[in-house]
């Protein structure tokens, strides 16, 4: 089989720039939830999108099992809840949920307030690939805001880019 090693695929991802989510999950009073780069839409009929979860991840499991998560499109001035839920602030894993105003549409599943969109999932089909799991996600209600600028993730760092004028 022909391939590259895993330094070389982590530096070559480091160069795509890609949105900043939070994918979220509540299961018997517990939440859950991870910083994500890799989602994307799947399609518009039926509206679906995919997000990518390590297995390893403490949400993994709980996504699999209520068989719902919601993504949320985090806004630039969000940083500090990216960061939050990637680990990258040192606090405990139960302060997340403490970052930022929290509420809940159709599945029960945390919906951030503030974020730029926020689609609440049903899964619809599950792909093993690899470290990840491939979660495809009916999307059963939704919110999106009608401007603002996005959190990007790129080069290994946080950016944003600005809005139009």
């Amino acid at each position: 089989m022909i391939g590259i090693t895993e330094d070389a695929f982590k530096k070559g991802m480091r160069q795509l720039a890609a949105a900043v989510n939070v994918i979220t999950v509540a299961h018997n009073g517990a939440k859950e939830g991870l910083t994500a780069t890799a989602a994307c839409s799947v399609s518009a009929e039926p509206p679906q999108v995919l997000v990518c979860v390590n297995t390893t991840s403490g949400a993994h499991d709980i996504i699999q099992e209520t068989g719902a998560f919601c993504l949320n499109v985090l806004a630039r001035d969000q940083e500090d809840i990216a960061m939050g839920f990637a680990g990258m602030d040192g606090a405990d894993r139960s302060e997340r949920f403490d970052l930022g105003s929290w509420c809940t549409l159709a599945t029960g599943m945390p919906v951030l307030d503030g974020a730029l969109a926020n689609f609440d999932c049903q899964i619809a089909q599950q792909i093993q690939a690899g470290t990840h799991s491939v979660f495809i996600g009916l999307i059963v209600a939704s919110r999106a805001v009608d401007d603002g600028a996005p959190l990007i993730y790129g080069d290994g760092q946080f950016t944003g880019v600005s809005n139009r004028d």
